[in-house]
């Protein structure tokens, strides 16, 4: 029976799908405060990142992976694109609809339960792709690649913010002791949920170096790919395209 990681403990593949569900599900209305308290508030200047290298206009399909509250779809509709916002867990969903509702963004933006390595769209459908902290939650990575590879146009454009390798061996310890000793208590906390913050955590360091995710990126199919790292690497922004 096949096996990966959730976090640092191996389980079977089959079941990682429903494990991540579950994290998620857990965590789903107090996922936005969390994000705000982790990062001190870095995460939205990571994401707009994000979307400056998405580089959305009017009338694009946009398609959001492992969307969650609806952050970078939000802001990439705001730009006139048509957004579909994805996640394999409905109550992730359900915060990201009730969101759109309060903000009143009803036309051009729809919202479908679906798991990245199979999703339910046509060939050649979308101009841009995105995925923010989702893809090391991904069972098989390199499949939901090749699946964002599959459903973006000719000359559409992936780009992913995620999680990755601190360099500096000072910054990194110091990184390291934060995030395995002080995130699982906030998260304790405020969401009244140590253990997943603790897998989130864990799951960060089982993601591969920015230079190895840049190489599966490749495999995939998609060319000229690059990255760039903020925050002495804590995320990097990565990109390519379909030709």
């Amino acid at each position: 029976m096949t096996k990966t990681f959730f976090g640092f403990k191996q389980v079977n593949a089959a079941a990682k799908a429903g494990m991540v569900r579950d994290v998620f599900s857990s965590v789903a209305g107090k996922y936005d405060i969390m994000n705000d308290f982790m990062s001190f508030g870095l995460h939205r200047l990571w994401k707009h990142e994000m979307i400056k290298k998405l580089a959305p206009r009017s009338g694009q399909k946009y398609l959001d992976v492992a969307g969650g509250s609806g952050d970078i779809g939000f802001k990439v509709w705001e730009k006139g694109a048509e957004v579909t916002l994805t996640d394999i867990n409905p109550d992730m969903l359900q915060v990201a609809k009730n969101k759109a509702v309060d903000q009143n963004k009803l036309s051009g933006l729809r919202f479908e339960v679906a798991d990245a390595e199979n999703l339910p769209f046509a060939e050649n459908e979308f101009d841009i792709l995105g995925i923010a902290f989702g893809i090391r939650n991904v069972t098989n990575i390199d499949k939901g690649l090749a699946e964002f590879h599959r459903v973006l146009k000719p000359g559409g454009r992936f780009v992913c913010l995620e999680f990755s390798d601190v360099e500096n061996e000072i910054i990194k310890k110091f990184y390291d002791l934060y995030s395995f000793n002080i995130i699982p208590k906030i998260g304790g906390i405020v969401a009244n949920d140590e253990a997943s913050y603790q897998y989130l955590v864990e799951s960060i360091r089982k993601f591969p170096p920015a230079p190895e995710f840049a190489k599966m990126i490749e495999a995939a199919g998609l060319k000229d790919v690059g990255y760039k790292k903020y925050t002495h690497g804590v995320v990097a922004v990565h990109w390519g395209i379909k030709l």
